[in-house]
């Protein structure tokens, strides 16, 4: 009898991926080539239309069509689907392994909505220049401390940006806000200390007027993120954290719509008393790790080091 043909070209995949020419640089070729194969996997695994493919051809002219200097719905599709999420990308690229004894504050994903523009205030300021008739001011204090140390970091910088009330950040709200409301970058003092006024934040709607809407309706999914806000802490001597924190009340901490939420990032505001300026209070502290750290504690490499490579056994 003769052999049975094949359904798919096996060959196809590995031809496209030969003629890649030889200028390519090695990650490009890692990169690029492994999507390429992932791409043809898909299609034949789920047998793709041409009309399929031709309203995913479309779907992406959109996103790119939807995008503006103030709107990057790339990077939203990308949020929607998980890929920039706390367990994707942006754990590849800020998962610090330790020894399981200590580690540092968590990351979460940037956002699209970090501004480099924000301005240094002073400590016990407030980042509140607008009035939002419907937000709670809070005031957030906290220590900045060395993972391995545990002692505080001086002159730390803590950049802070969040949405008002009504779930806008300052560039998307012109009639109601100013340039750099609710964003800041304070300076940790002497002993690592910060402490300034902000609001409790406000759980939001993605904008569903654009490809993100479209996909999370074909997904079923709430638009919703819950209230949050987002945080940059550096220091020159140490591995930098971007998360983001959420209040241990918000309704969507499960079904982000963007999948940032880790359970070390769930927050509590507590009533404040005796303070003119906020009904509430927050207390956060960050840890950080040395630029130097390689996953092993200083007390855990002294203690390798003395290890005997035959017994197993310290020498101490």
């Amino acid at each position: 009898m003769p052999a049975q043909q094949e359904k798919f070209d096996p060959k196809f995949t590995e031809h496209v991926l030969n003629t890649i020419g030889p200028k390519c640089s090695d990650r490009n070729r890692v990169v690029l080539g492994s999507l390429i194969k992932h791409i043809h996997d898909f299609a034949r695994e789920v047998e793709l239309t041409v009309d399929e493919w031709m309203l995913g051809v479309h779907f992406i002219n959109s996103i790119g069509q939807a995008s503006t200097p103030i709107r990057n719905e790339g990077q939203r599709i990308s949020d929607v689907i998980g890929l920039e999420s706390s367990s994707l990308v942006d754990e590849i690229a800020h998962k610090l392994v330790t020894d399981g004894t200590i580690a540092p504050t968590s990351s979460s994903i940037l956002g699209p909505f970090w501004s480099p523009n924000a301005p240094f205030r002073e400590l016990g300021g407030s980042i509140i220049q607008d009035p939002a008739p419907l937000g709670k001011p809070a005031l957030m204090h906290g220590k900045v401390i060395d993972m391995v140390t545990g002692k505080g970091i001086p002159n730390a910088i803590f950049d802070i940006w969040q949405a008002s009330a009504n779930g806008k950040y300052d560039f998307q709200d012109p009639e109601n806000q100013s340039d750099n409301n609710l964003r800041g970058k304070f300076r940790t003092d002497a002993n690592g200390e910060y402490h300034f006024y902000m609001l409790k934040p406000t759980a939001y709607s993605l904008p569903t007027d654009g490809p993100a809407g479209v996909l999370l309706k074909l997904l079923d999914r709430h638009p919703m993120r819950p209230a949050h806000i987002h945080l940059m802490i550096t220091h020159d001597d140490y591995k930098p954290v971007t998360t983001q924190i959420f209040p241990k009340d918000d309704p969507y901490l499960a079904t982000d719509t963007v999948y940032a939420v880790k359970d070390d990032l769930v927050i509590d505001f507590t009533p404040r008393e005796g303070d003119p300026n906020a009904k509430l209070d927050l207390e956060y502290s960050v840890k950080l790790a040395p630029k130097n750290y390689d996953g092993i504690s200083p007390v855990s490499q002294t203690t390798i080091g003395l290890m005997d490579q035959t017994s197993g056994q310290a020498r101490l």
